[in-house]
């Protein structure tokens, strides 16, 4: 089993920035892709980006260039900083994990509010 643990979400105004983190423990060695996903009240939950143990990253298309995700496999950790919000970024901020691009593990969600 794999437990993640995210951190970093919380109220931001419009235009600011925000870094989240996942922590992982347990059976890491399974772990080779890291992600973010995001459920927003009412819609499905959606990819925002994903990070492989090499460094390799996809981001959903209509974040790049806001979205930057990067991966400290010493500290199997993974972060997601989050530029220029806007108030549809709002959400809750899933982290994932898994032997492959499908996650099989889930962290429990930090909400991240943006408003003014």
């Amino acid at each position: 089993q794999v437990q993640l643990v995210e951190s970093g979400g919380g109220l931001v105004q419009p235009g600011g920035s925000l870094r989240l983190s996942c922590a992982a423990s347990g059976s890491i060695f399974s772990i080779y892709v890291m992600g973010w996903y995001r459920q927003a009240p009412g819609k499905q939950r959606e990819l925002v980006a994903r990070i492989t143990n090499g460094g390799f990253t996809n981001y959903a298309d209509s974040l790049k260039g806001r979205f930057t995700t990067s991966r400290d496999n010493a500290k199997n950790t993974v972060f997601l900083q989050m530029n220029s919000l806007k108030p549809e970024d709002t959400a809750v901020y899933y982290c994932s994990a898994g032997p492959s691009g499908v996650p099989a593990y889930w962290g429990q969600g930090t909400q991240v509010t943006v408003s003014s």
